[in-house]
């Protein structure tokens, strides 16, 4: 069992879910029939987490009082709560105890990566902060020209693909970056990282093959849907 804490970002509007949103907060909102949020607790419970802290914003006083202690699940949440914004990292000052390393996640994220052996990986590298990431090709929205001399075109590209990596919004550090980060401050995880880097320590991106979606849009949210339905066993890991 992994002394090691969990943070979980569940403070923001979802405003581009909406109007799912508008009653619910996005943690809460179901894939199949199991919120977002359940989904995340469960697999770090398999994992070997028990300690976890959420970070509430938005709709707070609904995902306490469904998650309570987190007695049902067999793991220990706490909370802390953004009386105002303050980014996806600004959150980790309000938590007054932190363990040597811990995790950072997003609560809206969709994945069968394992989060145990992320988490040895950052250990193992001691550095002060690492990030999960994944290749993706993605496709542009818009037809690309090339202009030589003269106005003339050299090149019609429609709708290029191109490949790159990404964050998957999980994140490990150790418990110094908080020192990095001022009291009341508005940042967001990007941010964080390039201050830490900005202090001459590294940031350690592990990649992942895993299956990752981000259920932040609306598109990939009802996308989830079926995918869950197919693979329930896979991401519940019953």
């Amino acid at each position: 069992m992994f002394k090691a804490q969990v943070v979980i970002l569940a403070g923001g509007q979802g405003s581009r879910l909406r109007p799912y949103t508008v009653a619910l907060p996005k943690p809460l909102l179901p894939v199949g029939d199991i919120p977002i949020l359940e989904i995340i607790i469960r697999q770090l419970k398999h994992g070997g987490f028990k300690d976890i802290v959420i970070a509430t914003g938005y709709l707070a006083e609904l995902i306490e009082a469904y998650f309570g202690k987190g007695e049902k699940w067999g793991v220990n949440i706490r909370y802390v709560h953004e009386d105002k914004p303050l980014g996806t990292a600004g959150a980790l000052k309000l938590i007054k105890q932190t363990t040597d390393h811990f995790l950072v996640l997003n609560g809206d994220l969709l994945t069968d990566m394992n989060y145990a052996a992320f988490l040895k990986w950052h250990i193992k590298r001691s550095d002060m902060a690492s990030l999960v990431i994944k290749e993706r090709r993605m496709k542009g929205d818009f037809g690309v020209i090339e202009v030589g001399k003269d106005h003339e075109m050299k090149a019609y590209h429609e709708k290029p693909e191109h490949t790159s990596f990404v964050s998957i919004g999980v994140n490990a550090f150790n418990k110094k970056v908080k020192t990095l980060i001022h009291p009341d401050e508005s940042i967001g995880i990007p941010e964080l990282m390039l201050r830490v880097q900005s202090k001459g320590q590294k940031v350690s991106c592990y990649e992942i093959k895993d299956f990752w979606l981000d259920l932040g849009r609306l598109g990939d949210f009802e996308g989830a849907q079926e995918i869950f339905a197919k693979n329930r066993k896979k991401f519940l890991l019953d």
